[in-house]
């Protein structure tokens, strides 16, 4: 501010006479204010670019450094699941089991079996804990070409109908509630289908078993079948219905539905 009023002095004093005669020495003063004035102009710009410049390196390292971090979706989705970016997980609840000309997915707690439940079958295993949780594979000779040869699901099933299990109860049923007289057992088709999978037909059942000397309150039994070069697969899983609501229904559910011959 006293450089400015000085410099509004000085000009305010001059004459146009004065002025000529002294313009060498009093045009210095002006022109050293202006001077003044111009670095400090300069330096408000310079002072202002550095603020920029400081500004703009700033986000460049703030850039550079979300790039420098950035993770794919897929990372971060699984970095969320607590594994730190480690090595993908498993599914450690089944494993997978290839046999003659087909593949299952086994639950990975139940063992190998050498009982023989059914004729031509060449894979059981069963819960470690329940027995009565199981599933088998069996492979027969055939003159179908097509497991619809065999008519809809629930005709096949009745070909097949020795997999429900036997009864060994032969006395009156007349109390048992549920069952007709003279009855030992029934079967109840909850759910079928006929999904293709790689150009070969297959049947899918749901059946809910109960017998008058059995327990758990029934069995859910599962079936996929196919036919393939004159040889019948069948694989049949099952669980009691106790079991199949405390968590069997999983396992019995995915080794009958991962089952596919090659």
């Amino acid at each position: 501010m006293a450089s400015t009023s000085c410099f509004l002095h000085h000009h305010t004093t001059l004459s146009t006479p004065v002025a000529r005669t002294t313009t060498n020495l009093l045009s210095l003063k002006p022109n050293q204010l202006l001077i003044c004035r111009a670095q400090k102009q300069v330096e408000a710009i310079e002072s202002s670019d550095a603020v920029v410049s400081r500004r703009l390196a700033l986000t460049l390292l703030v850039g550079a450094a979300a790039v420098a971090t950035k993770v794919s979706p897929a990372d971060a989705a699984y970095g969320e699941s607590a594994n730190i970016f480690g090595k993908p997980k498993t599914n450690t609840d089944f494993k997978p089991y290839s046999g003659e000309g087909f593949k299952i997915e086994v639950p990975a707690k139940w063992n190998p079996s050498s009982e023989k439940e059914f004729p031509g079958q060449v894979l059981r295993y069963e819960d470690n804990f329940d027995a009565s949780s199981n599933l088998s594979v069996t492979i027969t000779p055939t003159d179908k070409k097509a497991i619809t040869d065999y008519g809809s699901p629930e005709d096949f099933l009745s070909k097949v109908d020795y997999l429900l299990g036997k009864q060994a109860y032969f006395g009156k049923t007349d109390s048992e509630g549920g069952f007709e007289s003279g009855a030992v057992a029934s079967a109840n088709v909850l759910e079928t289908s006929t999904p293709v999978v790689g150009g070969t037909q297959y049947y899918f059942l749901s059946v809910l078993t109960r017998t008058a000397d059995g327990d758990e309150g029934g069995k859910h039994q599962l079936i996929t079948a196919a036919v393939k070069d004159g040889k019948l697969y069948i694989c049949k899983a099952q669980a009691g219905d106790k079991r199949w609501f405390k968590g069997a229904k999983k396992f019995v559910e995915n080794a009958a539905t991962s089952f596919s011959i090659a």
